[in-house]
């Protein structure tokens, strides 16, 4: 059922089981879980079906330390969330990602790769993929014609890529959900405040506003948090009337922590031959899966490095890209031309048929760093929310990943007579741990409400609830304790189907 909120008397009490807080990729995949249970679902999605600039205003922030988007362009507020304009690349955390590295600072999940394996073979379906298979063997036997670079995988591996459509999931589970008879969706439902018991032990109701000036409160035995990882911990630190520092935040840990992927251009990749590199090609709209180079778990190791991938583009069509942060300025209209030439030049790569060069583009997680995070502005919003202050802070690791990543795949290049690798001047002298103006991020928030036992270095437990609060959970990528290479959509859905699964559990327990 679907509740404009805009248009019911004032004042409203709203009442369920569960109450959603936002109707994005995680919001949106754990209410399809509760279609036909006998448990009544409180949806609330902030803005619409349809982009709204005064919504998206919402969004609006500050940003300092290194360059980043302005934030109200980094996620869409209406139903369906960020997936309105997502590209679709999809591939699953590797084991190493969830164990603890004692050269990567805070890292380590409670939980390993073999606990999310289930969730991800059903998040496949969510997202129009094909069977859970990221092995490159499992590809090369359905296509003979991808050919791998002759390196040592012991050194340097395909990492696959599988790619959605990308499904809209404001599109294609809309009428699911709106006819579902126990799922209530309420669209332009801010959430600006959850109100807890006297000793912040338990969330009693949420409020939420809209333009029309309305106010209204909704009351749930479980609340769950999906607004994205820069919103849900804004939603926290702004809810402080029971914790004068923010609800979960009682060690100071909500907001930190937040991690994007560095992606930049890094190096040069010339062959002896021209090689048409179909394996490493990218369409968007047309390719169905992909390889990126990635580094062996046991080189990882061996020269304490963070998790990255190299993908490939030709080298004369990536010389005419402009970098994507700089297509993101604030001059709207040197914006507008510059996404308009981007997109020319993104066709002009689909004509590739074989190139003796190609640029080499770096996509490395982002060391765990305290210092890289959320806090509250005191500015407000329309509807009277502080707004969100980023300070996005990356640390020498980072750096010496990337430099290292290329000596790595150059040796190979050399090893097997392939070619040579040129590395970019930005990492010439390892001593230089500045960043070069093209710098950019992939859009992928992550963190703020991390994963971890210990409540002094985490918000969420093993579970995604928040320490200390027992009917407060967090969905989504603002759980992650650390990024990995991968694009992170995958991965939040099937935390969101892990965290619909324990919610499932905790409630039948109940009666």
């Amino acid at each position: 059922m679907h509740i404009d909120a805009r248009n019911i008397e004032n004042h409203t009490l709203i009442e369920g089981d569960i109450c959603i807080i936002g109707a994005g990729a995680a919001g949106i995949s754990i209410a399809l879980e509760w279609i036909n249970t006998p448990y009544r679902v409180i949806l609330l999605e902030g803005g619409g079906f349809e982009y709204e600039a005064r919504m998206q205003d919402l969004y609006r922030g500050k940003t300092t330390g290194q360059r980043y988007y302005p934030l109200d362009s980094a996620r869409l507020h209406y139903f369906g969330g960020t997936t309105g304009h997502w590209a679709g690349f999809c591939s699953p955390l590797d084991e190493i990602d969830f164990k603890k590295r004692d050269w990567v600072p805070y890292s380590g999940w409670p939980i390993q790769r073999s606990d999310l394996d289930p969730f991800y073979a059903r998040a496949q379906k969510n997202l129009d993929l094909g069977p859970y298979e990221y092995s490159f063997p499992y590809f090369h036997d359905k296509d003979k014609s991808l050919v791998p670079l002759p390196f040592d995988e012991e050194a340097v591996l395909n990492k696959m890529w599988q790619f959605s459509p990308p499904t809209r999931f404001g599109t294609k589970y809309r009428d699911a959900i709106i006819k579902a008879p126990n799922v209530y969706l309420y669209t332009y439902a801010n959430v600006c405040n959850l109100t807890a018991n006297e000793n912040a032990s338990a969330i009693k109701e949420a409020t939420v506003k809209n333009f029309a000036g309305k106010e209204h409160t909704v009351r749930a035995k479980y609340f769950i948090c999906a607004c994205c990882a820069i919103q849900n911990a804004r939603l926290l630190l702004a809810s402080n009337q029971q914790a004068p520092k923010g609800l979960g935040n009682q060690n100071d840990v909500v907001g930190r922590f937040f991690m994007e992927h560095l992606e930049i251009k890094s190096a040069e990749i010339w062959f002896a031959d021209p090689d048409p590199m179909k394996l490493y090609m990218f369409e968007f709209g047309g390719t169905k899966y992909r390889a990126e180079l990635g580094i062996s778990p046991k080189k990882q190791q061996e020269h304490k490095i963070l998790n990255g991938t190299a993908s490939f583009t030709p080298l004369e069509v990536a010389r005419k890209q402009p970098a994507f942060i700089d297509i993101w300025i604030e001059d709207k209209k040197k914006r507008e031309k510059n996404m308009n030439d981007f997109s020319k030049r993104e066709n002009d790569s689909k004509s590739a048929k074989g190139y003796s060069n190609f640029q080499m583009f770096t996509r490395v997680e982002q060391a765990p760093n305290p210092n890289s995070r959320v806090t509250l502005d005191t500015e407000k919003d329309e509807l009277g929310m502080p707004r969100a202050m980023l300070h996005w802070e990356l640390t020498p690791l980072e750096k010496r990943s990337i430099r290292t990543i290329y000596q790595i795949i150059g040796q190979q290049a050399g090893m097997s007579q392939k070619g040579r690798v040129r590395l970019l001047e930005y990492l010439w002298d390892e001593n230089d741990h500045s960043w070069p103006e093209f710098t950019g991020g992939g859009w992928h928030h992550m963190g703020t409400t991390r994963m971890g036992s210990d409540p002094k270095q985490s918000v969420v437990n093993a579970d995604c609830r928040v320490h200390g609060i027992a009917n407060l959970y967090m969905a989504g990528s603002s759980c992650y304790v650390t990024a990995g290479a991968p694009n992170p959509t995958l991965t939040l859905v099937a935390l969101s189907l892990r965290l619909s699964d324990h919610l499932k559990k905790q409630v039948n327990a109940l009666g």
